[in-house]
């Protein structure tokens, strides 16, 4: 692989992200950890206790449908986002692997003509 094309791939692995890889990746950074899971469980309870506790002046009664509603909406973005997170993440790999392959292919041909090298040696010595 000449080096033009492994300076590509150094480039795609490291390369400017775009401002919406930048905020997927943040997304799914923030989106997979245990802060915002905590935190989102966290909040459905305060929803439901408060629905509860004030269930005279219910803004959302029993089956609690803003509530799913508003999980459905979160849902219905942020697969998409994290689903290009992922892609994003699938194509910096291809790209590392693509590079490693080049690597050892390079070190391969490089080891072979140190063997004719060791074995050219050798048979002069004897």
């Amino acid at each position: 692989m000449s080096n033009k094309k492994e300076k590509t791939l150094i480039q795609q692995i490291i390369g400017k992200r775009t401002f919406g890889q930048k905020a997927s990746d943040t997304l799914t950074k923030w989106g997979g950890s245990w802060a915002f899971i905590l935190i989102f469980f966290f909040v459905i309870i305060l929803w439901i206790g408060a629905n509860i506790y004030g269930w005279i002046n219910q803004w959302d009664p029993y089956p609690f449908i803003l509530l799913n509603l508003a999980l459905s909406l979160l849902a219905a973005i942020q697969a998409p986002i994290i689903l290009m997170s992922q892609n994003r993440q699938m194509e910096k790999d291809r790209a590392r692997a693509e590079y490693d392959y080049s690597v050892n292919r390079r070190a391969e041909r490089e080891i072979r003509e140190l063997k004719k090298i060791v074995l050219k040696l050798h048979k002069k010595r004897r």
